[in-house]
């Protein structure tokens, strides 16, 4: 009897391997069912073209969104004001003297510019279109060195072309204006009432907190501080590092594009600061329509151009963004680009404006709650 039990001995080593390698493959199987999850989300978004609905939706509470951005972003300001025994009200009264003193003030300097350079630009536009024409046959022609290409029909072809599309701007070009103007106004109604918003927010943004900490459970409240603390951290260092990395991109390629001898340089500048906010794609979508215009002028001015953005990207990449940025995303830049591909291929342009903070914030909550209950090292354990 004895001997039979021995014989029936449990391999202990065996079943404590068997028992790691099972949990081992629950903890992937949780994972991959998050990502499934996730995708699938993306993929009914999509498909369901839910982000119509959801833009609508955003468009109608924007000036609530708006109002609740301000009060983010300056809420630490007012705070630090609190602690210099500054009542709160005047704290806010003082951020929004200042922020519509720096708004009167680049309104001053800038759009009276920018208008007449906008203007300037749409009266040599035709110009730039039949220069455009002719650089392009003129690039044919030293290519096609056999006269495989029939110069004439290609000429014909962009003719037609940019005259049709002159025409069709010019019979909508009422309809442009009216659209914009109705975009513009209503804009500006939105803007307006996100400030009247923001300063009602600001004011009570503590208590807005503590509304909606009071619907967190007790176990998950000291977690729920550490989790907004760090994302708040990390969204705010993040948008005040990119407004002054692109103020500072418009500043100096506004100087280097009016010393090349380019048409508008101010809206062209503003056009590669605004773009700038997509790493490492946006400066390249920004410097296209700079260098094509400056091509069409001439080709020192072309070439001049391409100087210009080449050092104003050497700065950036050398100065504006070690010394600003530094490492507040702390994102690897193979993550960043993926996650540019990602959300650019289901949301557009929008989405790659919003990945490199989406992404911090999923790496926020990723390592929050790793630090809670060690999944990474679960899964990865042997």
């Amino acid at each position: 009897m004895i001997r039979k039990i021995k014989d029936k001995e449990v391999d202990f080593v065996s079943l404590n391997h068997i028992l790691k390698t099972g949990k081992k493959l629950i903890n992937i199987g949780y994972f991959m069912a998050i990502v499934c999850l996730v995708l699938l989300g993306t993929y009914l978004i999509k498909e369901w073209q839910l982000l119509k609905y959801i833009g609508e939706f955003l468009v109608v509470i924007s000036p609530i969104f708006i109002g609740f951005l301000i009060a983010w972003f300056f809420d630490p300001l007012v705070d630090w004001m609190q602690t210099k025994k500054l009542p709160r009200v005047v704290g806010c009264i003082i951020v929004y003297i200042l922020l519509i003193g720096v708004m009167f003030l680049i309104s001053y300097l800038f759009i009276p510019s920018l208008i007449t350079q906008v203007k300037d630009f749409v009266r040599v536009a035709p110009t730039i279109f039949e220069e455009i024409t002719d650089f392009a046959l003129n690039l044919v022609k030293t290519f096609d060195s056999g006269n495989l290409v029939k110069t004439a029909e290609v000429k014909s072809e962009i003719t037609n072309y940019v005259t049709n599309l002159g025409l069709s701007i010019g019979a909508d070009l009422p309809k442009y204006i009216l659209t914009a103007g109705k975009s513009i106004i209503s804009g500006g109604v939105n803007f307006v009432l996100g400030l009247m918003i923001g300063f009602y927010l600001l004011f009570d943004f503590d208590k807005v907190n503590a509304n909606i900490f009071k619907f967190i459970p007790k176990d998950w409240q000291e977690g729920y501080i550490e989790l907004t603390h760090r994302i708040n951290t990390s969204l705010r260092s993040y948008v005040q590092g990119v407004l002054l990395v692109m103020l500072l991109v418009f500043l100096t390629q506004s100087i280097g594009l009016t010393l090349a001898g380019l048409e508008a340089p101010i809206l062209f500048a503003l056009f590669c600061a605004v773009t700038d906010i997509i790493p490492y794609f946006g400066p390249y979508i920004g410097a296209i329509p700079a260098i094509i215009v400056g091509f069409t002028i001439s080709p020192v001015t072309g070439v001049c151009v391409i100087i210009s953005i080449l050092v104003v990207q050497l700065l950036e990449n050398n100065f504006y963004q070690p010394l600003i940025m530094g490492h507040t995303m702390k994102l690897h830049p193979v993550t960043i680009m993926a996650g540019l591909l990602i959300f650019g291929h289901f949301f557009g342009i929008l989405g790659m404006v919003i990945a490199t903070p989406a992404i911090a914030c999923i790496k926020v909550f990723a390592t929050f709650f790793n630090e809670k209950f060690g999944w990474i090292e679960k899964i990865t354990e042997s």
